[in-house]
């Protein structure tokens, strides 16, 4: 399937601001089952300087240098076509014994950037909690294969979470998400991330974006209007790296669009900036996905 994505992320300031640095990932990734056939940055006002670099876990990072003085508004719309084509997932039962992945996982040699060493550990988002671990073990009952235990660890914060806008933000820490049982997809995905690790079991964050319009007779997607997050569980050697949607209790397939990779938000936030000036300011992003033709 060949999706245009169309993600515009717009701000407006109470004071003029003198200058201002992003950091943008807002290029969808090229790997396995997904390609990048185009892209295209705008910002307005232009900036004094755009640096591209690639981060170390393999995403596209663009550096913008606005220094205009009295800025008031700014505009950053990126636009993409996006080949999407993975392989069938895993099936029920696929994988090892979860607590032999988990071994496995510590007996990697491999410190590259998909190495699961870089993935079992806490990071600045998500702390490793008791109450979460616990949580998470309910899925891995003894003998239990690690995709069961994921999809069915995914499949329960699905049904027992709320979805709600705006309860939360990326300030809230990841135990209040969890105790309140509430939340959005980041909070989905740090909280699933973080039961995972807790158990011994590698696991990163996923951002990106879901198909806009569903296909005929299918369900509306939670979090498709807007930049989306999933899961993304080592599942060993033989199987590598599995996507699951927490938000909504199904695998990453043709609907999710790959934007960056990381241990959490913290390394793969779309937009991140630093602004010299004062006052309060106001936040607007909306995001299109919409299906082209299917890949050929």
């Amino acid at each position: 399937m060949i999706y245009d994505i169309r993600h515009v992320t717009s701000y407006a300031y109470e004071f003029p601001v003198s200058s201002a640095t992003l950091s943008l990932r807002v290029t969808p990734r090229s790997g396995p089952g997904q390609r990048c056939l185009d892209h295209a940055l705008t910002i307005e006002p232009r900036p004094k300087s755009l640096r591209v670099e690639t981060d170390f876990f393999g995403n596209s990072v663009t550096t913008a240098t606005i220094d205009t003085g009295g800025l008031m508004a700014l505009k950053v719309e990126a636009r993409a076509r996006v080949d999407i084509a993975r392989q069938p997932i895993a099936p029920s039962g696929g994988g090892a014994d979860w607590k032999i992945v988990a071994e496995a996982a510590l007996e990697q040699p491999s410190l590259g950037a998909e190495a699961p060493a870089h993935f079992i550990f806490a990071s600045p988002y998500i702390a490793l909690s008791g109450p979460v671990t616990a949580y998470a073990a309910r899925s891995f009952s003894t003998g239990r294969s690690i995709v069961d235990g994921a999809r069915d660890l995914s499949k329960r914060i699905r049904a027992e979470f709320a979805y709600s806008p705006q309860v939360t933000d990326v300030s809230t820490p990841l135990d209040q998400a969890f105790a309140e049982r509430r939340g959005v997809c980041q909070d989905f995905a740090h909280i699933m991330i973080a039961g995972l690790r807790g158990l011994g079991l590698p696991a990163a964050y996923v951002s990106g974006y879901l198909r806009t319009t569903p296909p005929p007779g299918k369900p509306r997607l939670e979090g498709a209007d807007a930049t989306h997050a999933w899961v993304s569980v080592w599942c060993g050697a033989k199987i590598g790296w599995l996507g699951l949607d927490p938000t909504n209790a199904i695998d990453a397939g043709n609907d999710h669009i790959v934007l960056a990779i990381g241990r959490d938000f913290s390394d793969v936030s779309p937009i991140y900036g630093v602004f010299v000036g004062s006052g309060a300011q106001e936040l607007e992003v909306g995001v299109d996905v919409l299906p082209v033709q299917p890949a050929a």
